[in-house]
């Protein structure tokens, strides 16, 4: 266990990382759409000797459903590129852990995943957290709105992907979803003014790129021997990287108020990890 929770925890802190660096950009004037962009083109292009592409695979990439999950996601990261462009980072992923329970209530629906009663309980207690951080009715901004609609579009992402597990393999969902999303992203991504490609426009361009595809490759890698189960509440830990790199880059700390609401969310995925590791020690016996 020990060894999983290194493993995705590094993977969030560096998919946080990218979004530091999209951060940086935004704020030196680039287009979130061309962020996005330079993202999934980029990380298609590190990932692509890696993934074991091969002419049976060819197909997969026309597949209306990986066209879809590759569409939704797009639209998350845009929308939590221009959270960022707005608001704190930590307050932004926030307002973005509405996402595990819409995939929750997704996934009950069109899936029919069990529904317990403490794993309802404790999505609702991260639920209240997120409420506490973005303070509906009471000063919500565009940028948190943008975390939530990103958080929501991720929340149907995950979904997607659960459905598709099972038919395609790991490596296959990672590369399609950036290969086509560069796709999706070109137009609205170029149509933006460009940013001046002086060098450190260049190096956030690349950070950006690299450490998100390496955060989510190590995801793939992880998820080939460990339960889903075991590792979605653990992207929780992506908050505690969300504070740490606000304060460190942008000197953001979070209000009294939304610093609650983060902890809120982040024991309701803690406490989600031991119930699972309950129920996998109540099935093995």
């Amino acid at each position: 266990m020990t060894r999983v929770f290194l493993s995705v925890f590094t993977a969030m802190s560096l998919i946080v990382l990218g979004d530091t660096a999209g951060k940086f950009l935004t704020e030196a004037g680039a287009a979130p759409a061309f962020v996005a962009w330079t993202r999934f083109g980029l990380a298609a292009l590190l990932l692509l000797p890696f993934c074991g592409l091969t002419r049976a695979d060819l197909p997969y990439l026309i597949d209306w459903r990986l066209w879809l999950r590759a569409f939704v996601i797009c639209a998350a990261v845009t929308s939590i590129l221009n959270g960022l462009k707005l608001e704190p980072i930590a307050n932004v992923f926030g307002a973005f852990f509405i996402g595990p329970l819409v995939a929750f209530c997704l996934s009950a629906v069109f899936l029919k995943e069990q529904v317990t009663f403490v794993r309802a309980l404790l999505l609702l207690v991260g639920l209240g957290g997120v409420l506490l951080v973005v303070k509906p009715g009471f000063g919500a901004s565009i940028g948190l709105l943008f975390g939530l609609l990103a958080g929501t579009l991720y929340g149907g992402y995950l979904t997607l992907t659960r459905w598709l597990a099972p038919q395609v393999r790991p490596r296959l969902l990672l590369f399609s979803h950036l290969a086509i999303g560069g796709l999706i992203l070109a137009a609205p991504g170029l149509s933006q003014p460009l940013p001046a490609l002086d060098p450190s426009t260049v190096f956030f361009i690349f950070a950006s790129a690299l450490c998100s595809a390496a955060g989510n490759y190590i995801l793939v890698i992880t998820s080939r021997s460990t339960p889903a189960s075991v590792i979605s509440p653990l992207i929780y830990t992506q908050l505690i990287s969300a504070i740490i790199a606000g304060f460190v880059f942008f000197g953001d700390l979070p209000d009294l108020i939304a610093f609650v609401g983060l902890v809120l969310i982040f024991c309701s995925g803690v406490l989600s990890l031991v119930f699972v590791g309950r129920e996998a020690q109540r099935a093995i016996e």
